[in-house]
């Protein structure tokens, strides 16, 4: 009889390790079946609040609450069997205290079977980082540009042009590190400032709008793929996606109203 060995899920300790390494590759992913075919090529997976605005029409990741994560990061854990799974902890769920972001993230790693949750804040969330860590947590930090934080910063835009600004999110930088993150993502930061912090830091940096001296970069997987309707400058699209939707999908209504419906069948067996 063969024996079947299941795929090794790589962990964030692993993620650590790549820094200085070769590049870390990674996409957002919000459904099983994006997981099952990203997994083939990925390093993680980022179950990322952006799914509010992606996936269910907000405006901003403002509203997402934590269930709708939580069922988000089961698909994307169920589809994916290589890479690391990582699950956006939403506004609201973690800045109150230590003892609350212990308590929702546990609730996500349980719940969603992921390998790590991910936070945005510095030196603010320095405390929690390390109160996370401590009791088996793997947390993945998140400096520059953090959404979840839009109305403070007065929209989507570029941290970091200034020279004036570079301290703060430098400390950002060094704190998380120190308080044990495994990575970082750097959002939305002016490229000489990104790689200065990759320079500084010995946990690995994962770019989104940054400088292509990070560790790795992540981009959203629909913003890629040319299926969002608002796409970032930053993002080159590798795909045509929604192109191809509307086309499909204009082919199939004038296969209806022409009424070249498919030959009835006694059975609604899938095809192989």
């Amino acid at each position: 009889m063969s024996q079947h060995t299941p795929l090794k899920r790589l962990t964030a300790p692993e993620i650590r390790a790549r820094k200085g390494g070769a590049p870390i590759v990674s996409l957002t992913s919000y459904h099983a079946h994006t997981a099952a075919i990203a997994d083939k090529y990925v390093d993680f997976l980022l179950v990322g609040d952006s799914l509010g605005m992606v996936m269910h029409g907000y405006e901003t990741t403002l509203p997402v609450p934590l269930d709708l994560m939580i069922m988000h990061g089961r698909a994307v854990a169920r589809g994916a069997r290589r890479a690391l799974v990582v699950v956006d902890m939403p506004f609201g769920s973690y800045e109150e205290s230590p003892a609350q972001a212990f308590r929702n993230a546990a609730r996500v790693i349980k719940e969603t079977e992921c390998g790590a949750i991910k936070l945005e804040g510095g030196i603010r969330m320095a405390e929690t980082i390390k109160f996370l860590t401590e009791r088996g947590i793997p947390v993945m930090a998140h400096i520059g540009l953090t959404p979840q934080a839009i109305n403070a910063f007065g929209g989507f835009k570029t941290q970091g042009r200034e020279k004036a600004q570079w301290a703060a999110i430098e400390a950002d930088a060094v704190a998380v590190a120190e308080a044990g993150a495994f990575a970082v993502v750097v959002e939305a930061v002016a490229e000489p400032l990104a790689a200065k912090i990759t320079k500084m830091i010995d946990i690995p940096t994962i770019g989104i709008g940054a400088s292509a001296a990070c560790d790795g970069q992540i981009l959203v997987m629909e913003d890629m793929l040319g299926l969002s309707p608002r796409v970032p400058k930053f993002v080159k699209e590798f795909g045509k996606v929604a192109q191809a939707i509307d086309g499909a999908i204009k082919s199939y209504a004038d296969d209806v109203r022409e009424r070249r419906f498919p030959e009835p069948r006694n059975t609604y067996d899938m095809k192989d």
